[in-house]
């Protein structure tokens, strides 16, 4: 079936790109999707090492989102300190990752009530507030003074790129002023308030950089039909007689949803009749999604006999769920790009250092601090500085794989004809992706019973891919697709809509037709059996051309024996079309973090080990195509124990 081609492929390599201290042409076998983004892959709050790039890059992230606090650059009136802020931009940059930076914060020598101090005053040295590229800003305008310094500093040729020799392109580009300003925690002042910050940040923005996009900070919708903020910052800004020519001083506005998934989708449709009001489109993102887990640590496990502790939270299967449907959701209603909360659980909304074991409510009787905020699509590794307990330290929910699936199937490509279509038992949302010959419908359960889909064909077949990492091939009868839809489960998400049972419907299934001509028919290789008892087979010799391969290898490790000495040979082999470029070997002692432990073309190597320790190992494979393996989550495919 043709794919999106284009300088993203389809999964990752790990070799050489990871370890780049300069821009190269290699990084392009990342899927880094320009339309999907993580938040805090890294920050000044959160570890910036290779572990948590990896991590991302793997599942297909194109954008982190973070905050450039003024109050830690600016430490004194005039004083700038920018050295940390330029290490994680360098950072990101490096990785080829896209930012979304939060111009937010205010030194408390700037502060006016809820407010900033010199606000209103004049953005520009002259005493106007008429845009010119280059214009210095005024000096009694410190906010003005930040915004400018920020985005000259960082934009692509700034000061950073200048003094870095980064090519011409790299650079922040996208700047949100604030964070939801529609929270009292957040912002304190008014919508007058936020309307002259939102002002100042466009003009002083754009006179670092005529190419800057200046968001709308990220607002949260609570009570959207009594205080919608956005509806409020238009009608203000409506009554400037500049805002013409200043573009309404807005390039974005953004949107967040910690809400049923369908939510997701009506606060972009909400953001976007709101300008459609006043005669204006701009991009719409949800930069901040999400929903916790409360049947994993560190969240709170013995919620399963506790209703109330699981409103608004998930489980680990749901929030995969909810992961893809809030995305479709919110693309299917317009928007540009959507960003899930968070890599890493971090330390969520609790103190830093707060740690505890793994427990089932017991600790709650002495200490408040019993459970956190299991946001992750990755788990907590051993070193975190909060919740560093977890018996499978630093591994993947399933909501890292319903990342990377929404990356591998949606690729780059523009959308057209985007439909959703809501019946009692399912929901569909379709895509067509004409420049790339494909139409992607990803369907669901919205019962706790087994549904069938009927879906019109679109051609003459199909590729199937579950949430649990499996493609099948399929061919219509009767003109028509009939997929079987596993039921939700119980949640208790208040605010349901009309006919839903459940805030998370089922696992989605993502149904991805050829339009126009056919492709070849690929063969399609079951999953090995992590119990076999036999060696797996020798990997085959290629059958595809690598142009014309989508199938991820297969990889497996042979199987060792129960004791081993203290130097003895793994093997490992994948089932594969087009050829094994690659393999990623990781090792687990006694049971502790996946650790990598080669990155080859060889099919076996020794393994020095420890009296006493039992090892774990797992592969990845990468094709001659780019694809990859799907077990984003690893899982243990040979063990022995050294004696």
């Amino acid at each position: 079936m043709p794919r999106v081609r284009c300088n993203l492929r389809r999964l990752v390599l790990l070799v050489g790109c990871l370890l780049l201290t300069g821009y190269s042409a290699a990084q392009d076998v990342y899927i880094r999707s320009p339309r999907l983004g993580i938040t805090f892959i890294s920050s000044l709050d959160s570890p910036r090492n290779e572990h948590r790039y990896r991590r991302a890059l793997l599942i297909g992230v194109g954008w982190n989102r973070w905050p450039l606090y003024w109050d830690r650059v600016e430490t004194a009136p005039g004083v700038y300190d920018w050295s940390r802020y330029d290490t994680l931009v360098s950072d990101d940059l490096r990785h080829g990752l896209q930012i979304n930076a939060i111009l937010m914060g205010r030194p408390g020598f700037y502060q006016d009530g809820g407010s900033i101090g010199g606000l209103r005053n004049p953005v520009f040295a002259d005493g106007s507030d008429s845009l010119t590229t280059g214009k210095p800003p005024n000096p009694a305008n410190p906010w003005a003074v930040f915004v400018y310094q920020a985005v000259q500093r960082y934009k692509p040729g700034g000061l950073l790129a200048a003094q870095s020799g980064w090519p011409a392109e790299v650079g922040v580009r996208v700047w949100e002023a604030w964070n939801e300003p529609d929270i009292s925690m957040f912002w304190n002042g008014t919508v007058e308030d936020y309307v002259r910050l939102l002002q100042v940040t466009y003009l002083a923005a754009h006179a670092a950089d005529p190419a800057a996009r200046v968001m709308v900070g990220g607002l949260a919708y609570n009570n959207p039909d009594s205080d919608d903020w956005l509806a409020k910052i238009l009608a203000r800004i409506a009554s400037d007689p500049a805002r013409d020519q200043n573009q309404w001083y807005m390039d974005a506005v953004a949107v967040h949803n910690y809400s049923y998934p369908r939510r997701s989708g009506l606060m972009v449709r909400r953001a976007r009749e709101n300008l459609a009001a006043y005669g204006l489109t701009r991009p719409v993102w949800l930069n901040e999604s999400g929903v916790p887990v409360w049947d994993d640590y560190p969240g709170p496990v013995w919620a399963a006999d506790d209703p109330a502790a699981r409103v608004l939270r998930a489980t680990a299967v749901q929030q995969a769920a909810f992961l893809v449907q809030s995305t479709v959701y919110a693309w299917a209603e317009g928007a540009e790009v959507v960003f899930f909360h968070q890599l890493f659980d971090d330390c969520g909304n609790q103190p830093y250092g707060t740690n505890f074991p793994p427990h089932t409510g017991a600790l709650c009787a002495t200490t408040p601090l019993c459970w956190g905020d299991a946001h992750g699509l990755y788990r907590n590794d051993r070193d975190a500085a909060c919740f560093s307990q977890h018996p499978l330290p630093g591994t993947g929910r399933p909501a890292a794989a319903a990342f990377y699936r929404l990356a591998q199937v949606f690729g780059a490509a523009a959308f057209a004809n985007l439909k959703i279509t809501e019946s009692a038992a399912s929901v569909r949302v379709s895509f067509d992706e004409p420049s790339a010959g494909q139409r992607i419908t990803v369907v669901w359960n919205r019962t706790f019973q087994s549904a069938t889909a009927r879906i019109t064909a679109a051609g003459r077949e199909a590729r199937l891919f579950s949430m649990d990492n499996e493609e099948t091939l399929l061919l219509p009868a009767d003109g028509e697709y009939l997929l079987t839809l596993p039921p939700a489960t119980r949640d208790d998400y208040p605010y349901l809509l009309a006919g839903d049972v459940a805030g998370i419907g089922g696992a989605p299934l993502f149904l991805v037709e050829a339009l126009g001509g056919l492709p070849p028919v690929l063969p399609i290789t079951p999953e090995p059996s992590l119990t076999s008892t036999t060696a797996p087979a020798p990997t085959p010799r290629p059958t595809v051309d690598p142009a014309l391969d989508t199938t991820p290898p297969i990889p497996s490790i042979a199987p060792l024996p129960a004791i081993s000495p203290a130097a003895f040979t793994v093997s490992w082999s994948a089932r594969e079309d087009s050829g094994v470029r690659l393999y990623v070997i990781f090792v687990r002692v006694n049971g502790g973090a996946w650790q990598t432990w080669l990155e080859t073309a060889d099919t076996s190597a020794v393994y020095d080990g420890q009296p006493g320790s039992t090892y774990d190992f797992a592969a990845w494979a990468v094709d001659l195509a780019g694809n990859w393996s799907a077990n984003v989550e690893l899982q243990p495919q040979a063990s022995t124990r050294v004696e």
